[in-house]
């Protein structure tokens, strides 16, 4: 079981690529937990549960240097999702992402 957490703006967003990645997952008998939140929650979200893998939404790239330097802290593997990727279409390409970490 992969436990995958998106960060986005306000945790909204999110939702459709969430969508997206759990079908692809479910298609690929990949088992997998999700969550999102925005990314004012984001560090407690963070430290509350142990993730394999932090997302985080091209909508905030620009906080990204802070989320990493918290994953880093918790060892934790974390990645910018592609605008491309950040789309209904784009759970083929999380799933991979996810399944490198």
């Amino acid at each position: 079981m992969k436990h995958v957490l998106f960060i986005c703006s306000g945790g909204m967003s999110s939702a459709i690529v969430e969508k997206a990645l759990e079908k692809e997952a479910e298609k690929n008998n990949v088992e997998l937990e999700s969550s999102a939140v925005g990314s004012g929650e984001a560090e407690h979200a963070m430290k509350s549960k142990k993730w394999d893998i932090i997302l985080v939404a091209p909508q905030v790239k620009h906080r990204f240097k802070l989320f990493k330097e918290v994953a880093d802290e918790m060892n934790l593997p974390i990645e910018l999702i592609q605008p491309r990727d950040y789309s209904p279409l784009g759970g083929k390409h999380l799933l991979a992402l996810i399944e490198q970490n």
